[in-house]
């Protein structure tokens, strides 16, 4: 690996008697790491999967795999009942531990692995909002959004200042991992390496600044925020640490403890820019709290990650704006078709408990999770139900939601069959099936099926198909 000169000669510095075993690191195979999606599937079960899996010891619900066992190309990576993500980034969203119920912000989200985690400890309840400013990376994100079966979340393409006007003092818990020079994915990303620069360092300092600001403004009062990085510059870490604890005074960072974190680092005192000049205790404390991991000390990439509270008497006041509605509402026509849609394919037919939660996008039928508008929103709860010619036919996002227990006709596949339905085959199915049929794996829907006379017409979208 050929590293810039000046990203070595800084990383000496820094390191000191550590700097060879670090470069050493960098030579060494990349770690991958999958984590469980406990919406689908309890991670003490994850001995079900066909893999080779070895625990990650600072999340309950991560585990290693080797290359070989290629997770991604398996049926149960369609099913959504896992998401391949790097190792260390599992701390990020474990650190900022949401509460069932609570009103949470990925506010830098794509592709989505720390906010299908979040969801996961959600577990269905309060609301997600995962945004992301490139429009190709928010589809991204909302493909793995569906792909993992949440229904609790709305995917948005906007800007952070854009969310901080629409959303202040709203959040109780905002993440903000933020973009940055990527330093700790060298061994990961060759393309990271090739983007560096010192200057790139100093640009993403000055953007990191600005989305603080921003999660600052949307964050109720004593809320949390959780500030990540996948780089090593003190730059982008300690000083943006110490910066945000100045220019937003009162916050106070907290400890995170888990139950084995050997070869983890806090931040450190000395890598903090000298314009600083006297560190107060809290700031001292706030660099103590900091997590810090390295690549030659744990099995996983660089990351820098630290959890804010904010003063419970923050006083910025402010509502969520509401602008001009771009969905329409059910009408009891279309309602009583969709129930007879429901009890098509369901085996409980309770609709009208959701009735109010019903949105059309065009035919595109949502359950909504919170009615919020006047954003960019990409997804916005599950889509349940695509209307053609007055009728209702499922959403692929619905199978990925729902359990085989819920349905009155499911098709269980052999791994053989799974990759033909996958595929966009035509598959059997049981004789005594008519219409629509939810096809799966090991109890995990794949998608939709259209049963007639033992043959299952394959309805898996066209673009998914592989």
């Amino acid at each position: 690996m050929v590293l810039p000169e000046s990203f070595k000669e800084r990383m000496k510095s820094m390191l000191g008697s550590e700097y060879n075993a670090f470069i050493d690191s960098l030579n060494k195979e990349k770690t991958l790491g999958l984590r469980i999606n406990t919406l689908k599937l309890n991670s003490k079960n994850a001995s079900c999967l066909p893999f080779w899996l070895d625990k990650i010891p600072w999340t309950d619900d991560g585990f290693y795999y080797n290359e070989e066992c290629k997770p991604g190309r398996h049926p149960l990576h369609d099913a959504g009942v896992y998401y391949i993500q790097e190792p260390s980034a599992m701390i990020v969203a474990n650190l900022l531990a949401p509460d069932k119920g609570e009103c949470v912000c990925d506010l830098c989200a794509a592709p989505g692995g720390k906010s299908t985690h979040i969801a996961g400890m959600l577990n269905g309840t309060g609301l997600l909002v995962s945004n992301e400013i490139s429009a190709s990376r928010a589809r991204i994100l909302s493909q793995n959004i569906e792909r993992l079966g949440i229904c609790n979340a709305i995917v948005c393409n906007e800007t952070p200042e854009r969310l901080a006007q629409h959303f202040p003092q709203y959040f109780d818990k905002i993440l903000v991992d933020a973009p940055c020079s990527g330093e700790g994915m060298f061994r990961k990303d060759t393309v990271a390496i090739d983007e560096w620069s010192l200057d790139n360092v100093q640009m993403c300092a000055v953007r990191q600044k600005m989305i603080l600001g921003c999660a600052n403004a949307m964050l109720k009062p004593g809320g949390i925020i959780v500030y990540s990085t996948c780089t090593f510059a003190p730059a982008e870490d300690e000083d943006i640490l110490i910066w945000f604890l100045r220019e937003y005074n009162g916050y106070k960072a907290e400890v995170w403890q888990h139950g084995s974190m050997t070869g983890f680092d806090t931040g450190r005192v000395d890598f903090v820019s000298k314009s600083f000049g006297n560190l107060s205790e809290n700031e001292k404390d706030a660099l103590s709290c900091a997590v810090r991991l390295w690549p030659h000390k744990v099995k996983g990439e660089g990351h820098f990650a630290v959890r804010l509270r904010k003063p419970i008497n923050s006083t910025i006041g402010g509502t969520v704006k509401i602008s001009k509605v771009k969905h329409y509402f059910i009408s009891k026509k279309e309602l009583k078709e969709l129930e007879k849609f429901v009890r098509e394919i369901f085996i409980k037919s309770n609709i009208e408990d959701y009735a109010k939660q019903l949105r059309f996008f065009g035919d595109n039928l949502f359950l909504i999770p919170q009615e919020i508008n006047g954003i960019k929103i990409i997804r916005t709860g599950l889509h349940i139900a695509v209307q053609r010619k007055g009728r209702f036919e499922p959403a692929h996002a619905l199978c990925r939601a729902i359990k085989p227990e819920d349905v009155k006709q499911y098709q269980d596949c052999d791994y053989n069959t799974a990759l033909k339905f996958l595929h966009g085959e035509v598959i059997n199915c049981d004789s005594d099936f008519k219409g629509w049929v939810l096809i799966g794996y090991k109890g995990f829907g794949l998608g939709w099926g259209k049963a007639q006379n033992g043959i299952a017409k394959n309805h898996y979208p066209k673009g998914l198909r592989h």
